[in-house]
């Protein structure tokens, strides 16, 4: 009991002390995403790249829905263009069980047939299409391998589990073909925690892993917020909420980490210093870590949320070469 007053009494001095000192100080100045000074890590195109972004001040109110897919969708159009023509891939509009897809192929690939391939969950906060084309088209280029893209069905409209069921859809068709050990899975955003998903249900389900997974920024437990999430800017909606819908947030297939994540295949977790999904993707390695599983974090400096899936810059060159890489040395190793 006297150690705890000592320390109460000390603690309490402490504050006076502190708020003594902010009377006759001038206050720190104020450091957000907006004025925080950039590393001098970053190259010139990454840095100018940030800064661009930070300038950019989310909308109060947001615009309906509608409109903001409209814009991403041109968005990705006109970006997906200009990566079609610098890697020189062709894309497919198809559907794949009843569930749309795009498939990239790359240059001298012109067929899925039985061999191994890439499966992508874009991102986009479960209610847009932020990725099934920028997140794709380098990762199918620099692998060589061919990537389908799950156009999901959208909340708010369609709550969990409606992309999961699709996810797991095209995942099986696409099983029953080549087999688990010849698919790896990957998603930026919303697409990495239900990249976690699918593989969480996979493993409910009893059936066998993917050869590999690419949990790019993301979360594995909706059910709790990082410290990141805490001061670092993020969207502009309650995606979350949206999604889950009636859900519960502790299910284990909603929020893997809650469940046993010992079964995960090789995963490779990407994240940056000023991605506000910081927090959640460490201490999804962590965790992945602490059960045995190959899981890889890395944390690129000064870059803002899935940089790699918009920005055009050496570190977004770097992160694709990074995904890539994984993705074919582990479906490599699965044979």
């Amino acid at each position: 009991m006297k150690t705890s007053r000592l320390f109460a009494a000390a603690l309490l001095a402490g504050l006076m002390l502190v708020a003594a000192a902010a009377q006759t100080a001038p206050p720190p100045p104020t450091l957000n995403m907006q004025n925080w000074p950039l590393p001098e890590t970053l190259s010139p195109e990454g840095k100018a790249a940030a800064q661009a972004a930070a300038a950019q001040a989310m909308p109060d109110p947001l615009p309906p829905i509608a409109d903001i897919r409209a814009f991403i969708g041109a968005m990705q159009t006109s970006m997906g263009a200009e990566l079609q023509k610098r890697y020189e891939v062709r894309v497919e509009e198809t559907e794949i069980a009843g569930v749309p897809v795009r498939i990239v192929y790359p240059k001298g690939v012109s067929a899925l047939g039985k061999g191994p391939l890439l499966l992508n969950l874009h991102g986009g906060g479960f209610a847009i299409d932020s990725g099934s084309l920028t997140e794709t088209i380098p990762i199918a280029a620099r692998s060589g391998l061919p990537v389908v893209a799950v156009l999901y069905r959208l909340a708010p409209e369609h709550p969990y589990p409606a992309a999961l069921d699709d996810a797991l859809a095209v995942y099986q068709a696409l099983e029953k073909e080549r087999g688990a050990q010849h698919i790896a899975v990957f998603g930026t955003s919303a697409g990495a925690v239900l990249s976690g998903q699918l593989v969480a249900k996979l493993d409910s389900m009893g059936r066998p892993m993917p050869a590999a997974l690419g949990f790019l920024s993301g979360s594995a437990d909706l059910g709790v917020r990082g410290d990141s999430e805490s001061w670092m800017p993020g969207p502009g909606f309650d995606w979350v909420a949206a999604y889950a819908g009636s859900a519960a947030m502790t299910d284990p297939i909603m929020s893997p980490i809650r469940g046993d994540v010992s079964h995960f295949p090789p995963t490779l977790l990407l994240t940056s210093s000023r991605d506000f999904l910081l927090s959640p993707t460490a201490i999804f390695a962590r965790a992945l870590t602490e059960k045995g599983v190959d899981a890889r974090l890395v944390v690129f400096d000064g870059l803002p949320h899935a940089f790699w899936a918009y920005m055009a810059a050496p570190e977004s060159d770097q992160a694709n070469e990074l995904v890539a890489r994984f993705l074919k040395d582990k479906l490599a190793r699965a044979k």
